[in-house]
């Protein structure tokens, strides 16, 4: 019998990351978890409780603990990715990042943004901006993961993957409320917000990526890859899937010029070509298919 691998995940104790142990744990491997002891890890795995910022805690965690792979669910700055280079370099074969389409902030291209628009090793590092601060770090959620990826990439001998996820649906456990607030605009008939240019975007079901990340953990490419099903979807489209379960509701869009609009609404393009996954031999799903299962399983309906 071949051994079992050991992966530890960081983080990871709910949605996405809870469907990933869930898939290790099922594959046969020895699943690690590490977090702040705020939650409690799915059964069957070995829970390390440790502040991955603090570099002397998370060695003190580890011990002298190797991986086959690491899969960080919560990198979200350069100063995490230095810390967590430094601690992984030499403990593990392979560094699995989860990070997102919005490092791709800037790219508004009608075309399918492959992952030569961004490139880590071309990105500057300024680990001196105000990382700690919770609001700063959400308003600049894209730079610091293309930062944190730029941390990574920047040794040629680390055997990181960041795997750029696309805006996730589905799952019962849904915590964003993004899908609720079309229920309940639709529900009631009131105006839904989208910009007067709407663009559309790719998605992802929460099972994919979590069949993704699994599937990454075996593999042996490295550098970034996307992560979103095929085919793309426009506001127009959720919320058609969203209408479909709730009866009598009703579809108002309301194109506006400045203000807030609704969580999948999009001055610019949003969406990733999922090409080099699919080469590998990733089997991604169509977004329309997976769609309406995915609107009930968030409304409960």
């Amino acid at each position: 019998m071949e051994k079992p691998r050991e992966v530890l995940v960081i983080g990871g104790n709910r949605y996405i990351g809870k469907r990933l142990i869930r898939r290790l744990l099922a594959a046969g491997d020895r699943v690690t978890v590490l977090n702040r002891g705020s939650a409690t890890p799915p059964p069957g795995t070995v829970h390390l409780v440790a502040d991955r910022d603090d570099e002397n805690s998370l060695r003190a965690a580890l011990g002298s603990r190797t991986f086959d792979a690491v899969v960080d669910q919560v990198c979200y700055t350069p100063r995490q990715a230095v810390v967590a280079r430094r601690v992984f370099t030499g403990r593990t074969r392979r560094y699995v990042m989860t990070s997102t389409v919005e490092v791709y902030e800037y790219e508004d291209s009608p075309a399918l943004v492959t992952e030569a628009a961004v490139n880590p090793r071309t990105v500057r590092i300024d680990t001196e901006l105000p990382w700690d601060d919770p609001e700063f770090r959400d308003v600049h959620y894209g730079e610091g993961k293309r930062q944190a990826e730029a941390v990574l990439a920047a040794d040629p001998g680390f055997p990181y993957v960041a795997v750029r996820v696309a805006h996730v649906l589905g799952g019962d456990d849904d915590f964003t409320g993004r899908l609720a607030h079309y229920a309940e605009r639709i529900r009631t008939g009131a105006p839904i917000a989208v910009p007067a240019v709407n663009r559309p975007a790719t998605y992802i079901h929460v099972e994919e990526i979590a069949g993704f990340l699994a599937w990454t953990v075996g593999e042996d490419f490295t550098g970034p890859v996307n992560a979103a099903s095929h085919g793309v979807l426009g506001t127009g489209d959720l919320c058609e899937a969203v209408a479909a379960q709730v009866p009598g509701g009703r579809v108002v869009l309301r194109g506006v010029e400045v203000g807030e609009v609704s969580p999948f609404s999009f001055t610019r393009s949003y969406g990733m070509d999922n090409a080099r996954a699919t080469r590998l031999g990733f089997p991604f799903g169509d977004v329309r298919q997976w769609l309406p299962k995915a609107v009930a399983e968030v409304l409960g309906t």
